[in-house]
């Protein structure tokens, strides 16, 4: 068998590398083209500016090994293994399919998260492998992070982290067909703050055309009021002694602005209900360009109807933070002055406490935890559904609980949705033995999703319905989020 293959793209001829697939059935191969340019390194004069499609090219590009990241260092968000590869040209696309030469299969297009200032698609956890043995042809996008990629400049394009996403999907329109994928037939997903940005995408004029369904898993929206954009802009600018111009900004050095960056966006017990009630600073701005209202205000408007979408949440995604430590210290905490700290208004309270008494009776920090998921992640769900009032939409919760921390926390449904238990440092998140049987059923009904537009369970309609549990049994539920109603 020969271990390269070569696809003609728009820009240039590209060599990729063939693999085995796992799990004993459908294809046993698929092939890799790593680091694919869809854009201009974004530094020198473009490094503030709107992305710029890649010139063409002579010969041709080997796509063997992953290509720079925006990501530097480790900044030890999250605990998927998101390595940082040094280097300029940072807006590249990683391409795996079952068989560059088949015609019309579906396409899934992965948004990495990382709080829009972390993250890397040249983790082995996104590898497209096990959706391409199951026939999906599978893309992994970069995109600039951070102030670069999101921070208010008085005379730079706004949001040019969301312009990285336009390009990289009209790329994918322009070129996937040479991979064997469908165009017309494009599954955007992503996690956490990748989740958000395909509600983001969802609810864009501007991005309507590239897409034809949406996954979001514990979606992190931006939506950044342009005061606050603004302002936080401004901040910088002034923290680094210069102008809040591209010319001011360019006299910074990229170390010297993550460091400015990451003091600002320093998050500490008296940040943290500022961060829940007002999101991010750095994530999709609202700029009156790209996007003119609030993702939710889009959806209510009709944008993105004709979108089927599955979304959903981990249920404890925040309890990490009170681990270890912060649990042992809560206990001198009354539970009246944790949750006015947490900001849970006190007329929903008893409410609240009542719907949740489950996890209220395991203590200070699992409520913490779980009032704080609900704040960030959860609520939004059942919001988003009532937002899109008859569209094809469909909720579901992660709710099996780690074999390592005991609770269903922020990233362990990653694996489960690419299949790929058997990758590097599992164990650390979801324990020793992650149950297949799990990843069987959440893997196959993405694939489902991705192939008919249809997971495989019923529709949320009307704002009410079933949703799907993953647990030690998966089940489908009615009012399954009826424990953030308070919330909504």
């Amino acid at each position: 068998m020969t271990e390269y293959v070569d696809v003609q793209t728009a820009a240039g001829r590209v060599r990729g590398r063939w693999r085995p697939t796992t799990g004993g059935r459908g294809a046993s191969r698929s092939a890799a083209f790593l680091g694919i340019p869809f854009a201009e390194a974004p530094i020198g004069d473009l490094r503030f500016q709107a992305p710029v499609p890649k010139a063409p090219w002579e010969g041709v590009l080997d796509a063997l090994e992953f290509a720079a990241t925006a990501q530097r260092g480790d900044p030890g968000v999250t605990l998927i293994p998101e390595p940082s590869v040094e280097g300029d040209s940072t807006l590249n696309v990683n391409v795996f399919t079952p068989d560059p030469t088949a015609a019309g299969l579906p396409v899934l297009v992965w948004i990495h998260g990382g709080g829009y200032f972390a993250g890397s698609p040249a983790s082995p956890w996104y590898d497209g492998r096990n959706f391409n043995r199951d026939g999906v042809v599978t893309v992994s996008i970069s995109y600039r992070l951070g102030f670069d990629g999101f921070g208010w400049i008085a005379d730079a394009p706004s949001n040019r982290g969301v312009r990285d996403w336009l390009l990289a999907l009209e790329w994918v329109q322009q070129n996937i067909a040479a991979f064997g994928g469908d165009p017309g037939r494009v599954t955007i997903a992503g996690q956490s703050a990748g989740g958000g940005a395909v509600l983001t995408l969802l609810g864009m004029e501007a991005a309507q055309h590239l897409f034809h369904g949406v996954y979001a898993i514990s979606g992190a929206l931006g939506d950044v009021a342009p005061a606050r954009a603004e302002a936080f802009g401004r901040a910088l600018a002034a923290a680094a002694g210069v102008e809040p111009t591209v010319a001011g900004f360019a006299t910074v050095t990229e170390d010297r602005l993550l460091a400015l960056q990451k003091k600002a966006t320093q998050l500490g017990p008296s940040s943290m209900t500022t961060m829940i009630d007002e999101g991010l600073p750095l994530g999709p701005a609202i700029d009156g360009d790209l996007l003119a209202r609030s993702t939710r205000e889009s959806l209510r408007a009709g944008v993105g109807a004709d979108k089927p979408l599955v979304i959903g949440a981990a249920d404890d995604e925040f309890t990490m933070a009170f681990t270890g430590k912060a649990a042992t210290a809560l206990r001198w905490v009354p539970q009246s002055v944790l949750l006015n700290r947490l900001g849970l208004p006190r007329s929903i309270r008893a409410e609240y406490l009542a719907a949740n008494a489950d996890i209220a009776r395991l203590g200070k920090a699992r409520l913490a935890g779980r009032v704080l998921t609900d704040r960030m992640f959860r609520r939004t769900v059942p919001r988003i559904a009532a937002d899109r009032a008859d569209a094809p939409t469909w909720l579901y919760r992660f709710s099996w609980p780690s074999g390592h921390f005991g609770f269903a926390e922020h990233c362990l449904d990653v694996p489960f949705f690419f299949d790929c238990l058997d990758g590097p440092s599992m164990e650390a998140l979801a324990g020793p033995n992650p149950p297949q049987t799990l990843a069987d059923d959440l893997h196959g009904a993405a694939v489902a999703f991705v192939t008919t537009a249809d997971p495989g369970w019923p529709r949320h309609e009307g704002g009410a319905g079933t949703v799907r549990i993953y647990d030690v049994q998966t089940r489908d539920v009615a009012d399954a989020y009826a424990s953030v109603r308070a919330l909504i």
